[in-house]
């Protein structure tokens, strides 16, 4: 993760929102008593503090403009795994969502190398299949 990347999730993980619940899954008794599920919530009033240039792209690619972000895990049976596992799904998030777009894709056309091999493979598949007709019994 670039360093950069990194002072974003450092800062979202502080400003931002975690909350608790008890989580639905494995825990036996325990699961209806300890909170172990872990919610972030990010709001667009979360980006304020960061480079215009980031909290532009992660406004857009997180969609805040219609809601907040809200990643919630509740796999685990303690309260640090799931708060862990959030926090790597965000840092997938912000890494995608700052890396540079992919380049865009130039059309290219087969070769005449490549055209030629591709009808010869067809005229091989054409006398292949057509040995699989039906016999006549009459032909002999």
């Amino acid at each position: 993760m670039t360093t950069a990347a990194q002072r974003v999730v450092d800062h979202l993980l502080a400003v931002a929102r975690w909350t608790y619940s008890r989580s639905s899954g494995p825990g036996g008794q325990r699961r209806d008593h300890v909170e172990t599920r872990a919610e972030l919530t990010i709001t667009a009033g979360d980006l304020e503090g960061l480079p215009p240039h980031a909290a532009e792209r992660l406004h857009s690619a997180f969609g805040l403009d219609r809601r907040p972000l809200r990643l919630r895990c509740g796999t685990e049976r303690s309260r640090e795994t799931n708060r862990a596992i959030v926090e790597g799904r965000l840092r997938a998030r912000v890494e995608a969502a700052l890396s540079p777009p992919a380049p865009p894709r130039r059309a290219t056309r087969p070769s005449r190398a490549a055209r030629e091999r591709r009808l010869a493979a067809k005229r091989i598949q054409t006398v292949r299949k057509r040995g699989r007709g039906r016999v006549d019994p009459s032909a002999d």
